[in-house]
């Protein structure tokens, strides 16, 4: 318990609309980003409180509005939904002139987030709810939603902040990385088959990995999306990308022992069987491309780590000083493994998923 924050926390809920009593809090570090926090009454867990990093989420007020307008729609039997406490002034967040910008949440008890797939079940289940997020703001207007982070997976600008870095870095941290640095121009170059001008814009979750999934722990079903700051207009390949590369490996996103990182075939096949239980949602053009997404994304993750290390550790939040290198590292190996397997997962991928007309 967090009993040195407790007077603080419980000043900040009473400008939220719930009963005013004192809460209990107890701090929630799998995120990278946010300050979070679960509130509990007596022991029993009521809400998530988090802090938003206004040093990464400039537009907060951009970031509520797309949360409540994506939530709007994302009510379904087969989609558990989370609601957001309004402030005393009607507002979705309250601003706090020391710690700054605070929202509350509904929280989904009973449930668990996994860092990465055990079994197939739990492959399938993600690519299932993944599916059902896509369908359910299908009909979302696009026009709602402001894009908070501007171009955030543009991989053209990942590319710009990436050659900055390498002309101000040190020289010590230059030599430390220079196989991913060199792995990191190889496969701009291989990248540039993707053509988004051919895609459709959708509203994207934008951060799919696995433990942004909460599942039930009775059932062990996918229940809904969390983490939603990064909603906003994308490519469908975003968000299948970004959960192949935590429910195909099963490795730490941070492992050093690369003979960890794997690219499991079943878990893979898994998650694209999820995505077509929901019936067909895609275009031929996503499909065509979607492969490519599991590359992508875990290598543009990794060259954003690679960029932060390279800048000092500006953006994540690291517990050591190679953290940064060593998540880039990961990423990198699997981006490597998922690549030799761009055959098989076309092929899984086109046989595994019906078009929409």
């Amino acid at each position: 318990m967090i009993n040195n924050k407790s007077v603080e926390l419980n000043e900040l809920l009473e400008n939220f609309t719930i009963e005013g009593k004192k809460y209990q809090f107890q701090e929630i570090t799998q995120g990278y980003i946010n300050d979070t926090y679960l509130v509990l009454d007596n022991n029993y867990p009521l809400y998530i409180l988090q802090r938003v990093n206004h040093n990464v989420f400039k537009d907060v007020h951009g970031i509520m509005g797309n949360i409540a307008n994506a939530f709007e729609y994302l009510q379904d039997k087969d989609y558990t939904a989370i609601d957001l406490l309004k402030t005393k002034t009607a507002s979705s967040y309250y601003k706090q002139e020391k710690t700054g910008y605070w929202r509350l949440m509904t929280f989904i008890n009973n449930t668990i987030a996994y860092d990465n797939a055990t079994d197939t079940e739990i492959a399938f289940q993600a690519g299932k709810l993944v599916g059902k997020f896509h369908q359910l703001l299908a009909d979302a207007p696009l026009d709602n939603y402001v894009d908070t982070i501007p171009q955030f997976h543009d991989l053209r600008l990942r590319q710009n902040q990436f050659e900055e870095s390498l002309l101000s870095a040190k020289k010590e941290k230059l030599e430390t990385s220079k196989g991913a640095i060199a792995f990191a121009k190889e496969t701009l170059e291989k990248l540039k088959i993707l053509d988004n001008s051919k895609l459709p814009l959708r509203v994207c979750h934008n951060d799919t990995k696995l433990n942004n999934i909460l599942f039930s722990k009775e059932e062990n079903k996918a229940l809904c999306l969390i983490d939603l700051d990064t909603i906003m207009k994308g490519y469908f390949y975003y968000d299948f990308g970004d959960a192949i590369r935590t429910v195909a490996n099963t490795a730490a996103e941070d492992e050093q022992d690369h003979s960890k990182i794997t690219f499991e075939k079943p878990l893979f096949e898994a998650f694209v069987k999820g995505l077509d239980s929901n019936g067909a949602f895609l275009y031929k053009e996503e499909i065509d491309l979607l492969a490519w997404g599991a590359i992508f994304m875990p290598f543009i993750h990794g060259l954003r780590a690679l960029t932060d290390y390279l800048n000092d550790n500006k953006y994540y939040k690291v517990s050591y000083e190679n953290q940064n290198l060593d998540r880039c590292l990961s990423l990198f190996d699997f981006t490597n493994k998922a690549l030799k397997e761009i055959g098989y997962m076309t092929q899984v991928v086109k046989e595994g998923l019906t078009p929409i007309d």
